[in-house]
C-alpha cells in the first residue's frame, strides 16, 4: 500500500508532538476500504485484505509514515483542561493528494500515548462504525467533515461498561489541528509555538492568506466564516453534534470527532443526546452560540500575533468575531430558503422568509414532527393544495396549523418565478430522505457486536450514499423510528 507522504507537521518543534508507533492489535480484520477516497487521495492498494487491516490497525506501518500524538488543550464543558491531546489516535502522516492540497491521515483507536491519561487508548467497535456511517453521510449530505478511509476489527476485546469487540478507524482530514491545539501553546504562554503553529495553519489550510498583510487577523476571519457557515449547515440538517468541547473544532472548518453525535427524529429545539451533557450546553439550538464561544477562545490565543498593543489586539479580534452571528445568519437563511423552495429573493424582505421557516419549525416542535420526513414531504408538494399534503399532515399530531402554515408558503410561492417542477426539483437535491438515523446505527452495531454480521452496517451504508434519492426496496431506511426503536441517548467512545 503506497501512501504519498509530506510530513510536515512531523517537521515542527518536539513540544508539538509526542513520536510513537501504534501498538498491535492481536488479529486485525478489515471490515471496510474507502477505495472511492483512495483514489480520491492518490493512495494505492493491493487487493489482499490482510494487509490492508495490518496497515489500517497499527500493525504495519506504510513507507514514509511518521506517527505521531498531537499535543492540544481544551475547554471540556466550559472547563479548561491545559493538557488533553491524542490519547487513542495516532496521526500516521500527511499525505499530498492530486489536487495539490494535504490530508491527514489519522488512526482512532490504535492504543496508549503519553496523552492517554488513564485511558486504554484503544476504541470500541460500536463507536468506529458509529463514526464511520456519519461522517461518510456528512460527505455525501455535502457537509465537510473527516472522512473515513478504513475500519478494522482487532480481535481483542476493550473494557467499558461491559466488554466490547476493539476497532481501529482511519480518518482523513484537510487538519487534525484543533481551537485546543492553540489553546495548547496560549497556556503556556509560548508566542514562538503560537506562531510556528499558525504559518503551519495558513501554510496547509488557508494558502490564500499567505501574502495577506494581517495574516493573524485574516486567519481567524477564515476560521470565523467556515465555522458559521459549518454549523449553519448542521441546523439545516438537524444534526447534533454532541460534544462542541474546543478540543474538539477543528481549525480547517469540518465536522471533527463523532462522538454522541445524532440527527434528529422529532424535532426539538432543545434537543439533546449526549449522555454526558447533563445541562444541555450543546444542545441543538445552542451550536451556533457554543461555536462563537469557542472562536472566542481561538481569538485569544492569537493575541499576542494580532498586535504588539494588547488593547488594539483585543479591538481586532473583537471586530472580526462580531462578523459571526450575520455570517452565521446570512448562511442559515441561504439554507432554509432552499430547503422551502423559496429562491426568489427580489423584493422578499429576508425577514419575512425568516419568520416564515421560523413559524415552520414551531409548528413542528409543537407536534414532534420528524424533522427530516417534514423537509422531505415539503419538498413533493405542488404550488396548490392536493391529496399529496396528506403525508406531510400526519407528521403533525394537530395538523391545523401546519395546513395553515402551508396556506402562507403557498401564498409566497406565488412570488417565485420557477414552476412546480424546477422548484421540487431544487427541494429535493438539498432534503434527504436517507440520514442515519439513530435507530438504524444501533441495528447495525448490535448485529455487528453480538452476531459479528457486518452485512447491516454494509447496507445502510449503501443506502446513505445516496441520501436524496428515492431507492427501490429501501423504504425502511426512510422511516422514523417506532416507539420501541427510539434512541435516547448516544455516548463518547472513551
Amino acid at each position: 500500500m503506497q501512501f504519498p507522504f509530506d510530513n510536515r507537521y512531523a517537521s515542527l518543534d518536539e513540544t508539538f508532538f509526542e513520536r510513537i508507533r501504534p501498538t498491535p492489535v492481536r488479529k486485525p480484520e478489515l471490515i471496510a476500504f474507502n477505495d472511492a477516497l483512495a483514489g480520491e487521495l492518490g493512495i494505492s492498494a493491493s487487493d489482499a485484505a490482510a494487509s490492508a487491516a495490518a496497515v489500517f490497525s497499527g500493525n504495519t506501518l506504510p513507507e514514509g509514515a511518521e506517527p505521531l500524538a498531537m499535543a492540544y488543550a481544551g475547554h471540556q464543558f466550559g472547563h479548561f483542561n491545559p493538557q488533553l491531546g491524542d490519547g487513542r489516535a495516532i496521526l500516521l502522516g500527511e499525505i499530498a493528494g492530486p489536487d495539490g492540497a494535504r490530508y491527514d491521515i489519522h488512526l482512532k483507536g490504535s492504543g496508549r500515548t503519553r496523552f492517554s491519561r488513564n485511558g486504554d487508548g484503544r476504541a470500541a467497535l460500536g463507536p468506529v462504525l458509529r463514526e464511520y456511517l456519519v461522517s461518510e453521510a456528512m460527505h455525501r449530505l455535502g457537509v465537510p467533515t473527516t472522512r473515513a478511509l478504513a475500519a478494522v476489527t482487532t480481535g481483542e476485546p476493550v473494557a467499558r461498561e461491559r466488554l466490547l469487540p476493539g476497532g481501529v478507524i482511519t480518518r482523513v482530514a484537510a487538519s487534525f489541528v484543533r481551537v485546543g491545539t492553540f489553546q495548547y501553546f496560549a497556556a503556556r504562554e509560548d508566542e514562538a509555538a503560537l506562531r510556528q503553529l499558525a504559518d503551519y495553519v495558513i501554510d496547509k489550510c488557508y494558502p490564500q492568506l499567505d501574502e495577506h498583510n494581517h495574516r493573524y487577523a485574516a486567519l481567524l476571519a477564515a476560521v470565523v466564516e467556515r465555522q458559521a457557515v459549518l454549523i449553519a449547515h448542521w441546523m439545516q440538517l438537524g444534526f447534533i453534534h454532541g460534544v462542541m468541547n474546543t478540543d474538539n473544532m477543528s481549525i480547517a472548518g469540518e465536522t471533527i470527532d463523532y462522538g454522541p453525535c445524532a440527527f434528529m427524529d422529532a424535532y426539538r429545539h432543545d434537543q439533546v443526546f449526549s449522555s454526558i451533557d447533563r445541562q444541555g450546553r450543546y444542545a441543538y439550538s445552542n451550536q451556533p452560540a457554543m461555536g462563537l464561544w469557542n472562536l472566542t477562545r481561538l481569538a485569544e490565543t492569537l493575541l499576542p500575533l494580532l498586535d504588539d498593543h494588547p488593547q488594539t489586539a483585543v479591538n481586532i479580534a473583537q471586530e472580526v468575531l462580531e462578523g459571526f452571528v450575520a455570517r452565521y445568519e446570512s448562511a442559515w437563511l441561504a439554507g432554509m430558503r432552499e430547503k422551502c423552495g423559496l429562491t426568489a429573493c427580489d423584493g422578499v424582505e429576508s425577514s419575512e422568509d425568516k419568520a416564515l421557516i421560523e413559524g415552520l419549525l414551531e409548528v413542528m416542535a409543537e407536534n414532534r414532527a420528524d424533522f427530516t420526513l417534514t423537509f422531505y414531504h415539503l419538498s413533493r408538494l405542488p404550488g396548490q393544495p392536493s391529496e399529496q399534503d396528506e403525508p406531510l399532515l400526519v407528521l403533525f399530531q394537530n395538523p391545523g396549523p401546519m395546513a395553515t402554515w402551508l396556506q402562507q408558503w403557498r401564498a409566497r410561492l406565488t412570488q417565485e418565478t420557477q414552476d412546480d417542477a424546477a422548484r421540487q426539483t431544487g427541494m429535493q437535491t438539498v432534503n434527504p430522505v436517507y440520514i442515519p438515523r439513530n435507530h438504524q446505527i444501533e441495528a447495525a452495531i448490535r448485529a455487528a457486536e453480538d452476531r459479528d454480521d457486518f452485512s447491516v452496517f454494509h447496507e445502510l451504508h449503501a443506502v446513505l450514499q445516496q441520501p436524496c434519492v428515492q431507492q427501490e426496496g429501501k423504504e425502511q431506511y426512510a422511516l422514523a423510528p417506532e416507539p420501541e426503536e427510539v434512541v435516547e441517548y448516544t455516548f463518547c467512545g472513551t
